[in-house]
Formats: structure tokens, sequence, C-alpha cells
């Protein structure tokens, strides 16, 4: 009996400290960390052809959305609001299912996901999760300048 309540308490608290590193990393927008296969850091670059749609003029905010995300209805008010706010800047959200190629070649594994991408297109910041609208203002920065 002792066994079982100390399995239950070591299940408990693995489960508290995954719960709460994963709500310190949900939405923060982080450097693209993407590495070849040499483990070097490979810079990925979308285009017009990839997304379906021409890249904003500065900059790009790129969303991977499914169905029935409802993190990503907020992402999406909080990505179309900064997008108006930033002239030069577009928003373009894609179903994450309808892209499957595109969401193995940039390794998106939760919806939503956002790319900030520059005006070449060249993934510059990413965040999974419902990141905060400072937080984009900021990535967007990063990109234009």
């Amino acid at each position: 009996m002792m066994e079982g309540a100390v399995v239950a308490a070591a299940v408990l608290l693995a489960a508290t400290v995954f719960g709460l590193v994963r709500r310190r990393r949900d939405g923060v927008l982080r450097e693209n960390g993407v590495r070849g296969r040499r483990g070097r850091d490979v810079t990925e670059r979308l285009a017009e052809a990839d997304l379906g749609t021409p890249l904003g003029e500065r900059a790009t905010l790129l969303q991977f959305s499914s169905a029935f995300c409802a993190p990503c209805r907020a992402t999406r008010r909080v990505l179309a609001d900064v997008a108006g706010m930033v002239d030069g800047v577009a928003h373009v959200e894609l179903d994450a299912e309808a892209h499957l190629d595109l969401v193995r070649r940039l390794n998106v594994v939760r919806t939503p996901t956002v790319l900030v991408l520059d005006a070449s297109g060249a993934v510059v910041r990413r965040a999974a999760g419902l990141p905060r609208k400072a937080d984009v203002i900021a990535a967007l920065g990063t990109a234009i300048s």
C-alpha cells in the first residue's frame, strides 16, 4: 500500500513540474533554433509559393492553426492587431492539416505556432502557444531592423 502512495506522489510531482515548465514556455517568442543534420543552425526561408500569398513588405507573422484550437482564435486576434498597427506587416494563417509538408519542414509540433519572418522570408522568431502582444511587437522589431 505504501508503494502505491509513493508512485502516486511521484506521478503527481512529475505532472506538476511538467505543467509549470510548459506554462512558462508557452507563447514565448524565441530565436529560430532549427538545427541541420550536422548540428549547425539553419535559417529557413519561406516564399510566396510556400504560403500561397505574398509576404509582407517589411515582415510577415505566420500562424499555423487547426480547426478545433481555442488558443488559435486568440492568437489570430493578437497577430491581426499587431499587423494592423505596423505598416508593411502581413498576417498569414495556415491550416496545419492542409499544409503538412510545410509543418514537417518547419518542425511545427503544436498549434498555434507563430513564426516571425523578415522581409526576405527568413524565420527570425518562433513561438508555440499564444504569444503576448508586447512580445510579438518586440519580435517584429528584430525582424524589421
